[in-house]
């Protein structure tokens, strides 16, 4: 059924497209028996997939990663589509508009997306006051007849992806990822340092050890003198060299990071199916889907094993299906992620990988 609505869909931009099937949906949602009815449809309740991680009770082990949800609009659509975690943002202080359309690009023969977006979202103070009324109105809301007793209200956890804008020089990076941090604390459960999209200029260096260690320790001081500290996570690149990544695995030991998640999207193009002449058209961007299964597994089990399994992971990149799901899990990751393939199989995603574990 979804391959049939996808055909259709794939006919229009991909940013036109997303915007359009998540405002639909949010109408639907905002239909009391209709939304119990598709929070009935795809709700997984099966013990074994809940999971504590990072202090945290996770109502299922998959969730959405950070890119999709940038503003926190669609929170109660996407927990009845069963997610048991969400990641909004990437947050900056201030609002920006992110990099000229287009943006946006599918590779259907590769199952994957190149993206360029450019951090664009509305700020973190606007954002922050939408997640304090998403969690005032609509956390614990109910259905209406005929599902009086369904509890819309899974436990789905929130994270927040944290940045820098685009015009911050990256020697003041830090200030950005405070403020966000600061006007977040009481809004969300997580939070992801991202230091690691393509598409912003000079963001990938803040990944060297030495800036890393600045804005991550800095970070971890004011959590500390919070009364409920929150997880603090790190979102690397999966074009880290191997130096790199043994960098990053030591100042997370460090100081005490709560774990890592892998990978952010590639500058490559290898093995690609889709033609040259159609990337060279397309430009520069992050590319996600398939294409990074493999390269996002392998990282994840590096990284588990250099650390000892000291260091819990969330893994993302290229997770499909329950299969993929499962390899990642046994690799060392204690969740995992999906972004593009919710594009390619749908809004039944999330229940596609839970039959898998």
């Amino acid at each position: 059924m979804y391959k049939l609505l996808r055909s259709f869909l794939f006919l229009f931009g991909p940013e036109s497209v997303h915007y359009f099937a998540m405002n639909s949906l949010k109408t639907l949602c905002s239909i009391g028996f209709l939304r119990s009815w598709i929070y009935r449809m795809n709700r997984v309740r099966a013990p074994h997939l809940k999971r504590k991680f990072a202090g945290l009770d996770f109502p299922n082990g998959v969730g959405l990663g950070a890119g999709f949800d940038k503003n926190a609009r669609w929170l109660r659509e996407l927990e009845c589509l069963g997610f048991g975690f969400v990641e909004i943002g990437t947050v900056t202080p201030l609002p920006q508009k992110g990099n000229d359309k287009p943006r946006l690009f599918r590779l259907p023969a590769d199952s994957a997306l190149i993206n360029r977006m450019g951090f664009n979202n509305e700020g973190v103070k606007a954002i922050a006051k939408r997640l304090r009324d998403w969690k005032v109105e609509n956390h614990h809301s109910r259905g209406f007849f005929p599902f009086r007793k369904t509890r819309i209200g899974s436990g789905m956890i929130i994270g927040g992806n944290i940045g820098k804008n685009k015009d911050t020089p990256n020697e003041e990076a830090w200030k950005d990822y405070e403020i966000c941090f600061r006007e977040l604390i009481d809004c969300v459960d997580y939070f992801v340092v991202n230091v690691s999209s393509p598409n912003t200029p000079g963001l990938r260096a803040l990944q060297e050890k030495d800036s890393l260690h600045k804005i991550l320790s800095h970070l971890q001081a004011i959590n500390t003198e919070q009364v409920l500290p929150k997880p603090l996570f790190l979102k690397i690149a999966p074009d880290l060299t191997t130096t790199q990544m043994d960098d990053v695995i030591a100042l997370a030991m460090e100081i005490n990071l709560d774990g890592l998640v892998i990978s952010n999207t590639t500058i490559s193009r290898e093995d690609l199916v889709t033609s040259a002449r159609r990337l060279e058209q397309i430009g520069n961007g992050g590319l996600s889907g398939k294409p990074l299964t493999l390269r996002a597994r392998q990282w994840v089990n590096y990284a588990h094993q250099q650390s000892q399994g000291k260091i819990p992971i969330i893994a993302s990149g290229g997770i499909f299906n329950g299969d993929d799901a499962a390899a990642a899990l046994r690799c060392g990751a204690g969740l995992v992620q999906v972004w593009t393939a919710f594009i390619y199989e749908g809004p039944a995603i999330v229940k596609i990988i839970c039959r898998g574990l």
